[in-house]
């Protein structure tokens, strides 16, 4: 296929995905950049349970979705609702899905800077003379701002005067 005949994947990749759902464009765009396809879901839609009453208990209204790569499963339940229901599991398994990817790859950025930067890393020799260096020059300047001799107070008597 030549170049040029469809836009860039990482800007319009998601004009691509096909959810089985309308979601936002927003969601639709952080499941394009962290590579999260529709096709990698498994939905399964269950009877509610808890506060809502008869209509909720009985009607399937539960959405369990499952992304199969890495195992996430998300349920929800918060509307009587099927549809918006469906809508925010979605978007909660993207958000989900795109929070532990970015984890990951921090977590392997730091153990890779550790790898190269050990924390017992000492400088370099130059860079040792030169804090010594610096301390020293400091300490004299300090040094130099306080009396070299310590006046002794002389002996008072009980009115506060000097004793002859």
């Amino acid at each position: 296929m030549p170049d040029g005949l469809f836009p860039s994947p990482a800007v319009h990749y998601h004009l691509y995905m096909h959810f089985p759902i309308e979601l936002p464009e927003h969601i639709l765009a952080l499941a394009a950049e962290w590579k999260i396809l529709p096709e990698d879901i498994e939905e399964f839609h269950t009877h509610g349970g808890g506060h809502g009453g008869q209509n909720l208990n009985k009607s399937t209204n539960c959405v369990e979705l499952t992304h199969k790569p890495t195992g996430t499963t998300v349920r929800h339940q918060h509307h009587r609702g099927l549809l918006q229901n469906r809508i925010e599991a979605y978007e909660l398994l993207i958000q989900k899905i795109a929070e532990e990817s970015q984890k990951k790859a921090h977590e392997e950025h730091e153990r890779q800077y550790r790898e190269t930067h050990p924390e017992g890393w000492s400088r370099s020799k130059h860079g040792k003379e030169q804090s010594m260096h610096d301390k020293h020059h400091h300490s004299a300047k300090k040094a130099e701002r306080s009396p070299s001799v310590v006046p002794v107070p002389e002996e008072m008597d009980a009115n506060g005067k000097p004793l002859p």
